[in-house]
């Protein structure tokens, strides 16, 4: 990792040691918060029943939860100041809480909204800040190590969210499955309260901030505060960072072009009943779990050319799926190794953002939540759209081909940042 990232760590971080208690603190508190997000997933027809909407209208608390990310990760490190970034995880984690309690105690629609608002919120503040704070927790090298335990929550709780919110909702109604989510943030937050260190904001006149090749006067604190929060676009005339922002978005949009519509095209191409899909998103979710655990190896001086070469597999695999769809071994083992990619791959690019923002990381990381965001949800209409219209073929090569596109950004990135 280049020397300009550990000479960040050093002189931002005040804790030399390495505290990887709070490194799976953090872990812990990423699978809580995916929990949290897509709970409503694997619940949508008993609350629809419940609050008396369409299954529709349900469905918008994810897209809300998205809004509000979106928001936040573009505006939180501007407008929190100078406040402890330890405290303001911990006042996220707190907050991820009452929203569990909201949702599960919701007498009607608007409540549930507002529930699933703060849980956006939280997303965007949490994400935004995850890569910024590993810098700070453990030495330099040793950070792609840290935010792939980060991403292992995440994945864990792709493994085990839906499944699970399912078999909670079938014994304690849905409800009782939102408000389990209660004392996890209690422990979430007692972990993180324990294991982390005091982590003051970034200064924007320290002189790491104020100097390098990756500073830019738009970041200044010294500017108001709503300029600021739009001044957070000026890193895109940096071309690594626009190039490398133009590839992660390109990469999730191409990744949920497909992924969001598996579980239709598992049922009406593959024929699989209920049993077989939960059998197949469990190998999604498990190998999903271990490209986190993996992926650590083959960042470094690699990480260029695994932003390329993942998303240039998955494109294959895309394509595959479509003559090979009706065969189900086939398709448990493209979408196991899809999986594997697939989950994997935000860990390079949050590796990504900590090498080429490392001045502006809390920035860089709420402009990749913003990007990440705003780009799942545009994969998801687009598939649909295909999906309802042309078929699930036009779906797949829709996605190879935006899969293929982000693998030609990644490869321009590591050309405009490390030359031919």
């Amino acid at each position: 990792m280049p020397e300009t990232v550990a000479a960040t760590h050093r002189e931002v971080d005040a804790h030399p040691v390495a505290h990887w208690a709070g490194v799976y603190a953090m872990s812990f508190g990423a699978f809580a918060l995916v929990a949290s997000e897509f709970m409503p997933v694997s619940l949508l027809t008993p609350m629809a029943q419940d609050l008396q909407v369409s299954e529709g209208l349900v469905g918008q608390g994810i897209a809300i939860s998205g809004l509000f990310a979106v928001l936040t990760s573009l505006s939180i490190s501007t407008l929190t100041g100078t406040m402890n970034r330890r405290t303001l995880l911990l006042a996220l984690t707190a907050l991820m809480g009452v929203s569990g309690a909201l949702i599960a105690l919701a007498p009607g629609y608007l409540p549930f909204m507002v529930g699933r608002a703060f849980i956006g919120v939280v997303i965007g503040g949490f994400w935004s800040m995850s890569a910024a704070t590993a810098i700070r927790l453990v030495p330099a090298p040793r950070v792609p190590r840290a935010l792939a335990i980060v991403n292992g929550g995440n994945a864990l709780a792709t493994v085990l969210a839906a499944p699970l919110g399912s078999y909670l909702g079938s014994l304690i109604g849905w409800r009782g499955a939102f408000f389990c989510l209660v004392p996890v943030s209690v422990v979430c937050l007692a972990w993180l309260w324990f294991s982390l260190p005091s982590l003051a904001a970034p200064s924007a006149t320290s002189p790491t901030a104020a100097t390098g090749p990756t500073s830019d006067p738009g970041f200044s604190s010294r500017a108001p505060k709503v300029r600021s929060i739009f001044a957070i676009f000026t890193a895109f005339r940096q071309p690594a960072v626009a190039w490398g922002m133009a590839a992660c978005g390109a990469f999730f949009m191409g990744q949920f072009i497909l992924f969001t519509y598996v579980r239709p095209f598992l049922e009406t191409v593959t024929g699989a009943d209920v049993t077989s899909v939960s059998l197949v998103l469990l190998v999604l979710g498990v190998s999903g779990f271990a490209g986190t655990a993996l992926i650590g190896r083959f960042l470094g001086a690699w990480l260029y050319r695994t932003l390329m070469v993942i998303p240039a597999v998955m494109a294959l695999i895309a394509a595959a799926l479509i003559p090979f769809g009706a065969v189900f071994a086939v398709v448990v083992v493209l979408l196991g190794v899809w999986g594997l990619l697939g989950t994997s791959a935000p860990v390079g690019w949050w590796s990504w953002v900590a090498q080429a923002m490392p001045h502006n990381a809390e920035q860089g990381g709420g402009l990749m939540v913003a990007v990440v965001q705003t780009c799942i949800a545009l994969g998801s209409t687009l598939g649909g759209v295909l999906f309802d219209s042309f078929g699930f073929e036009s779906t797949f090569l829709a996605s190879a081909g935006v899969l293929v596109l982000a693998g030609f950004l990644a490869w321009q990135t590591k050309r405009v940042t490390t030359g031919p």
